[in-house]
C-alpha cells in the first residue's frame, strides 16, 4: 500500500469526505476574515473581541482536522 504525505490525505479527504470539507471551507472563511481585521490600523473593541474568537475557531476546526488526519492515518496502518 502506498503512504499518502500529510498534504495528500488532506486533499483526499476534503475531496470525499463532507465533514472535513466543511471544517476547511470554515477555516478559509475564518482566515480570510482574520486577514481583513489584521489590515486595520486599528481596530474596534469589538474587532478585537471577534479577532479573539477568530483565533479560538481557527484553532478548535484545525484539532477537528488533524484529529480526522491522525484517524485517516491509523486506518491505512491496518
Amino acid at each position: 500500500m502506498i503512504k499518502l504525505s500529510e498534504e495528500q490525505i488532506k486533499e483526499k479527504l476534503y475531496r470525499e469526505n463532507q465533514e472535513f470539507k466543511e471544517l476547511k471551507d470554515k477555516h478559509a472563511g475564518f482566515e480570510a476574515r482574520l486577514q481583513e481585521l489584521l489590515r486595520k490600523s486599528r481596530l474596534s473593541e469589538e474587532e478585537e473581541l471577534e479577532l479573539h474568537n477568530i483565533k479560538k475557531q481557527k484553532l478548535i476546526l484545525k484539532d477537528k482536522m488533524y484529529a480526522m488526519i491522525r484517524e485517516y492515518k491509523r486506518s491505512q496502518e491496518v
